[in-house]
């Protein structure tokens, strides 16, 4: 489950919350008057959604007209 916390406790200690969501990968919900707003987490580059599913099919049945 990702932290939360307020704009005004983000701001003054934001490189300090950068820094623990690069050593944690957790990601870091901003509110403002109490509603989520922003979320923080960690960069990931995207994977190749065909590629990831390659090899998955172990076999293919086409469905009867």
């Amino acid at each position: 489950m990702a932290e939360t916390i307020s704009k005004s406790q983000f701001k003054p200690r934001a490189l300090e919350y950068f820094r623990a969501i690069e050593a944690t990968g957790k990601p870091l919900v901003i509110t403002d008057n109490g509603v989520p707003v922003l979320e923080i987490r960690p960069w990931r580059p995207r994977t190749d959604q065909l590629e990831a599913l390659r090899g998955s099919v172990l076999r293919f049945t086409p469905p009867e007209p």
